[in-house]
């Protein structure tokens, strides 16, 4: 990820976020990401049987998006670079992967709502757009789906 000299001192500490309370030394607890998944990071609507892949034609620019963004493996590195312990980058992934499918539409102004409360209510902190978790993330995840998410939360809330 880095590049350390000789003789450099390396600190090793738990991450700093209330969404991610210390279990022991250097252990965190990642359920977090659990709940706030769970909170809406799914498609429940019924899509029937199998289609052909070609029945639903998806723009490849937006289906190139979707696969970079399901590609966020959760590790929570944007959580710990962030200097509030915004999880911003996570959800925004994954609202991201299923706004830009078809068959994410249908929930996707509910989706948004869910998975920022529960953001908000586990802890987690407000994205101050420093880029920090960009810069960290293995995925290489874009704050342009922090972006997206802000978008979808606006207008699920503007509906309401």
């Amino acid at each position: 990820m880095r590049r350390f000299k000789d003789g450099d001192v390396i600190t090793v500490e738990p991450w700093r976020s209330a969404g991610f309370p210390v279990i022991k030394d250097c252990m965190v607890d990642r359920t977090a990401f659990d709940k706030i998944m769970q909170a809406g990071g799914y498609v429940s609507v019924r899509t029937g049987a199998p289609q052909d892949a070609n029945a639903i034609l998806i723009p490849k620019q937006d289906a190139d998006e979707a696969m970079d963004c399901a590609s966020c493996i959760g590790c929570g590195a944007c959580v710990a670079a962030c200097k509030n312990g915004s999880a911003m980058l996570f959800v925004s992934s994954k609202v991201s992967q299923l706004a830009l499918l078809p068959q994410g539409r249908p929930e996707a102004a509910k989706r948004a709502k869910a998975m920022v409360a529960k953001m908000d209510e586990l802890g987690f902190g407000n994205c101050t757009n420093t880029r920090a978790c960009e810069a960290v993330c293995p995925k290489c995840e874009t704050i342009a789906n922090i972006a997206r998410l802000n978008r979808e939360f606006i207008w699920a809330k503007l509906k309401d």
